[in-house]
């Protein structure tokens, strides 16, 4: 059995790796070889025209929790398994979350624009208790940003493909048909689902019309999932009153987007999750995935590549 790893990892992390991969053989690589052919499973990215020839490929483990950059064509309609680092991040994306509501809630970058110009500006700002947010996506994410809420007193929505799964922290929980009622009804959207066929632009004109003028909409998950124009245009008319985007349509995101100089909105830059301790956990995922593949076990967060995540 051979187990090819790609990305850089130091003599440690790649000494676990081979005690945990019992009995095969493990490669580790920046790029791809040609003896991918022989390869029973890849840690990364397979580009397309070298899967056609991987004709030993059982198993591809995605480092990242979202797996849109390496859902190929190919690799969607080959038999190979796709697993994935879902939940390697999910504390700290709820976290950041957390953390733009607070800042959109207040309107922090008032604060920190008087603090450059040493300026005691006071004002009168909101705050969470009482509001409700909508969170689109309820993965590991959303279900650890959906307690975080609670703890702030604040009233949940909650929306996602399988609307009958129960979901702790959530005060309701609706179904793609009411969706007009989850955006009419939210202080805060938050997007913590992945970018797939189906969520791809879900949030355009017609969708950002519906929320109150009040509203803020915040992304921490993919781009893409909100149409940049009509976004930009919802927020220059006023029909919502803010944003925090932490993940955006084109990363880096360009010096000339308008995103950078919009009054209402706050801009990370996709950094929500970056912490070691992320890292961390992603790597006790591979390690448990390469010796459950090992010892011909079940694997962990098997993606349904029809579905996207």
């Amino acid at each position: 059995m051979r187990i090819i790893v790609t990305g850089g990892h130091d003599d440690l992390a790649r000494d676990r790796i081979r005690r945990a991969a019992t009995g095969a053989r493990v490669e580790f690589t920046t790029d791809l070889p040609p003896v991918i052919e022989l390869a029973d499973a890849v840690v990364g990215h397979v580009p397309d025209p070298l899967l056609a020839g991987a004709r030993r490929l059982r198993w591809v483990h995605s480092p990242a929790a979202g797996v849109d950059a390496v859902l190929s064509d190919g690799l969607l309609a080959s038999d190979v398994t796709l697993t994935s680092s879902a939940g390697n991040g999910a504390i700290p994306l709820a976290e950041h979350a957390m953390m733009l509501l607070l800042m959109l809630s207040r309107d922090a970058p008032r604060w920190l624009r008087a603090q450059a110009e040493r300026r005691w500006d006071r004002h009168v700002h909101g705050e969470l208790a009482g509001r409700t947010v909508g969170l689109y996506g309820l993965g590991n994410a959303g279900l650890d940003l959906a307690a975080k809420a609670k703890a702030f007193h604040m009233r949940v929505l909650g929306m996602r493909r399988r609307s009958g799964t129960p979901a702790p922290g959530v005060d309701e929980l609706l179904g793609q048909d009411e969706f007009p009622r989850f955006l009419a009804e939210s202080d805060f959207v938050v997007v913590t689902a992945p970018l797939t066929a189906a969520t791809a632009g879900q949030f355009g004109r017609e969708a950002f019309a519906a929320m109150k003028r009040t509203a803020c909409f915040v992304c921490v998950s993919r781009g893409g999932i909100a149409d940049d124009e009509a976004l930009l245009d919802a927020l220059r008319r006023g029909e919502i009153a803010g944003a925090g985007l932490d993940a955006h349509s084109v990363e880096p995101l360009p010096q000339d987007s308008p995103f950078w100089s919009l009054p209402n909105i706050i801009v990370t830059p996709h950094n929500g999750a970056t912490t070691q301790e992320t890292t961390r956990r992603g790597f006790d995922i591979l390690l448990d995935n390469v010796a459950r593949f090992t010892r011909g076990e079940p694997l962990r967060n098997v993606v349904d590549k029809t579905a996207g995540y």
